[in-house]
């Protein structure tokens, strides 16, 4: 599949990859398209170039292992950890490999997995739970992000918390808050839908960001400032207005992807203590803590799944994903 210079997403044929030493082959089941997709597609993608072949949030099965691969076996069910990384820098070898100084995502600077099968290093591949359904499994990549980006947050137990963005991503973040503690749960998105539907996920109040007074509705709400912010859209609106609504002292998480530079209030960061963090991706233990949240029934999938489509109709599928209307479009293999 390739999204090629003018935004157009195409089928290729081309003869069926072989894993070179160890590497294996997987058969593609399900494939996510997720916002950095959208933006991609787009053109808007500040670290994605066209032309490029998609797909990161995968789950297949292991068809064909290359030499020197003892770790996996034909068969096995697994998904996809995108992040290649060089394992000798400094970040890597504290532990914080994504952050690697040659860090490639795989479908994104590589060739991805929207295809019906694709090679890829035996690391980068997780064993799915016998308990874990494929729907499920294909959203451990998505969540892994929000779960690090809540980890980097620091302790949330009984925290009072605002999500700013109630797309996949925004929404799981607000389900990663509530796991790790969080006593109140706040969402703001422009779309009345988003909002109802964080309100079925179990947020405790959700508004229009053109609210008017809106920090100061929420610090009402709240009893005063929001112990963390994560900002899931990552505008200078939305980073502004993080900033007045966290409490002193508070912390500001940037979870979304700017598509290009950003005005940030600096008087109120310094005024009040804030700390503004980035969070990129995530690592392993955050995939694993992503699968035991799935596998405890933590994220309701027939609230992020809307709608499936096959692979020959990956450009329906890229357009739906655009859609407001739509959470997590899937493209469908075999």
């Amino acid at each position: 599949m390739t999204v090629t210079a003018d935004g157009e997403v195409t089928l290729d044929r081309v003869p069926r990859p072989r894993p070179a030493a160890g590497e294996v082959r997987v058969s593609t089941r399900l494939i996510g398209i997720c916002g950095t997709d959208v933006h991609a597609r787009r053109g808007e993608h500040p670290f994605i170039s066209r032309p490029y072949h998609p797909g990161h949030e995968a789950v297949g099965v292991v068809a064909e292992t290359g030499p020197g691969v003892t770790s996996l076996a034909e068969g096995d069910r697994v998904l996809l950890e995108p992040n290649l990384v060089c394992g000798t820098c400094r970040h890597c070898r504290s532990g914080r490999y994504n952050i690697c100084a040659t860090l490639r995502v795989i479908g994104c600077q590589t060739a991805g997995a929207m295809a019906d099968s694709f090679t890829v290093p035996a690391g980068r591949l997780h064993r799915v739970p016998d308990g874990l359904t494929d729907a499920q499994a294909v959203l451990v990549e998505p969540l892994a992000t929000p779960v690090h980006a809540v980890r980097r947050a620091g302790d949330l137990a009984g925290s009072d918390v605002l999500v700013i963005g109630a797309g996949p991503i925004g929404l799981l973040t607000a389900l990663a808050t509530r796991a790790a503690g969080a006593r109140t749960v706040i969402v703001t998105d422009p779309v009345a839908a988003k909002r109802d539907r964080a309100l079925r996920l179990g947020a405790d109040a959700a508004y229009a960001p053109d609210t008017p007074g809106l920090p100061d509705v929420v610090r009402e709400r709240l009893g005063g400032g929001a112990d963390a912010v994560f900002d899931c859209v990552s505008v200078s609106a939305s980073v502004t207005q993080a900033v007045q609504i966290v409490e002193k002292g508070g912390t500001v998480m940037v979870v979304g992807v700017p598509q290009g530079p950003s005005s940030v209030p600096l008087d109120l960061v310094q005024d009040r203590e804030i700390t503004v963090r980035g969070s990129l991706m995530y690592v392993e233990e955050d995939v694993r803590a992503a699968v035991s949240l799935l596998a405890a029934g933590a994220v309701p999938v027939e609230e992020f799944i809307t709608a499936t489509f096959p692979l020959d109709r990956a450009d329906e599928a890229f357009r739906a994903a655009g859609s407001p209307d739509q959470m997590k479009v899937l493209v469908a293999v075999g």
